[in-house]
């Protein structure tokens, strides 16, 4: 005879190892082997949210209590600087996340393109670059709001005029920032880490994912023109990671399509938790 302790006893253990398996599935679907996996676009955007200058960015970025940056992009077993660098013209400002991976090349990591909509509007976005992501990945803040008194809710896009570090950059006097750090001539106060297992880095990022959306369009039409014809590529980045990058746009379908105001990628969207 089946006991019926034995019965409720094995469907626990079943349910916990689905649950396992579901969890390690989804932790290796968001996995692309691309460099990318180990810097977070949302969480770099919080931490511009939080700061009050693109200097206070840069250290804040820089910080291992962060968990945004794990990126070793030339294997040297440390991770690697993020510089800032604001590129403004006309009043958009694209402040271009760049690493030195060595005494001659750096490495452009994404870029934050911001501009004002309008008096005490703006707005705001992440791109990662195709080197590092397999492709343009394109990175928002979002929140939720109720409509229709109550009976339904929607994502909208929001104003981050409010920022302190977009107050800053739009108040007279402001002095653009570009940061003075060079490959082997780092602040005093920066002290490079180990980096982490993909594992855990994915854990620390998990947090900053419901505050933030993968979108397909450029918003920040006019700050993504500044950028795009400056942006930096290493070549010892690309013989490193070039063939999990080519890989990667193989196995995802990627069309653009070119209109008047905005730049459309559609593209297949790895799943997320």
């Amino acid at each position: 005879m089946i006991h019926f302790r034995n019965i409720s006893v094995l469907v626990v253990l079943l349910a916990a190892a689905t649950l396992s398996a579901k969890a390690q599935t989804i932790t290796a679907a968001d996995s692309t082997g691309l460099p990318g996996d180990h810097f977070s676009l949302e969480g770099a955007l919080e931490l511009f949210k939080k700061s009050t200058s693109p200097e206070e960015f840069e250290k804040m970025l820089n910080s291992e209590d962060s968990k945004v940056n794990n990126l070793d992009l030339n294997g040297d077993g440390e991770t690697d600087y993020i510089n800032v660098i604001d590129q403004t013209k006309k009043g958009a400002h694209a402040f271009v996340l760049q690493a030195a991976v060595s005494e001659n090349e750096n490495q452009d990591i994404a870029v934050i393109e911001l501009e004002k909509t309008g008096n005490d509007k703006a707005v705001a976005q992440i791109v990662g670059d195709e080197d590092m992501y397999g492709e343009q990945t394109i990175v928002e803040p979002t929140e939720e709001v109720v409509t229709n008194a109550g009976t339904s809710r929607q994502q909208v896009v929001v104003n981050v005029w409010a920022w302190p570090s977009v107050r800053y950059v739009y108040a007279p006097g402001y002095g653009v920032w570009a940061s003075p750090y060079r490959w082997r001539a780092y602040p005093a106060w920066w002290r490079p880490w180990r980096p982490i297992g993909y594992r855990t880095f994915y854990a620390y990022r998990a947090p900053y994912r419901n505050r933030y959306v993968v979108v397909s369009n450029h918003r920040v039409v006019r700050a993504h023109r500044v950028y795009a014809p400056h942006r930096v590529t290493s070549v010892a980045v690309h013989k490193r990671h070039g063939a999990a990058v080519s890989h990667y746009r193989t196995t995802r379908t990627v069309k653009v399509h070119r209109g008047a105001k905005h730049v459309r990628t559609t593209r297949t969207v790895r799943r997320k938790n």
